[in-house]
């Protein structure tokens, strides 16, 4: 969700910065902005801390950090071609089966902060699409503690959501004919670890900053976070992942999808 449907990233950007002017801090850097995106925050909110070296407690920083989003995250909006594209996707069905194309939200936010950041009619419209159930965020029980992203417990519970949905005798979705979107370097390694295949729609400073090793990106292997089980991991070159500039760029021919005129 956040960075690829809606604008969070670059409004956690600019109350990040805010906080850091506050203490005569440089600015957000490229790097480190790219390197804390989709991080579950017990995560990169450590990381960044020691990064800016601040002088302030890690624990003054979180309520500074939350106090600027709550000021901030009610003005989220949807990113070019969001709502084109769920939209699509909802009427739209596989070309080889004939079966509805079915959508579930896999996310890092917390269940506050997606109430703040869908506040707008317009991404309270968006994130419409999909069911709540279907909606698996940072807090969802149904995922383990400590099991966020780049793991890739929240896309198979995604995946579950689904299918427990299904109607009597309909066959399981397997992971292998599954579409993960995501604009973050550990998201496409959740996906990856998942067994799905990913579309990788990353924030120019994020693509910027890969440009190098986006091959290891799209097959999961950047070694961000150590998580084990590397036999979840891609392989270079494999075709099961490719990056799109945005989502405006989605090519639903390719992946046998059919959306009516």
């Amino acid at each position: 969700m956040d960075g690829l449907l809606i604008n969070s990233e670059d409004i956690i950007t600019l109350s990040t910065n805010q906080i850091l002017e506050k203490y005569g801090r440089p600015a957000f850097t490229r790097s480190i902005r790219a390197q804390l995106m989709g991080v579950p925050n017990s995560t990169n909110g450590d990381v960044f801390h020691d990064w800016a070296k601040l002088p302030i407690s890690r624990e003054t920083f979180a309520v500074e950090s939350a106090e600027q989003m709550k000021l901030h995250f009610p003005n989220c909006k949807p990113l070019p071609g969001a709502e084109k594209l769920l939209s699509n996707l909802s009427r739209a069905r596989s070309a080889s089966s004939g079966d509805r194309i079915e959508l579930a939200l896999g996310s890092s936010t917390k269940s506050h902060s997606y109430e703040l950041k869908t506040s707008r009619p317009e991404t309270k419209r968006l994130l419409s699409f999909f069911q709540p159930d279907r909606r698996v965020l940072g807090d969802d029980p149904r995922v383990r503690h400590g099991r966020g992203k780049p793991a890739p417990d929240i896309y198979l519970v995604a995946l579950q959501s689904l299918n427990s949905a299904a109607d009597w005798g309909e066959k399981a979705i397997m992971p292998n004919e599954c579409l993960v979107f995501e604009d973050s370097v550990a998201g496409v390694e959740a996906g990856r670890r998942a067994g799905m295949r990913v579309v990788w729609v990353p924030h120019p400073d994020v693509a910027v900053e890969y440009q190098a090793r986006q091959k290891e990106v799209l097959a999961g292997r950047t070694g961000m976070i150590e998580v084990g089980d590397d036999w979840q991991l891609g392989e270079i070159d494999d075709d099961w992942a490719e990056s799109i500039p945005n989502l405006e760029h989605f090519n639903y021919e390719k992946y046998g999808i059919e959306v009516p005129s």
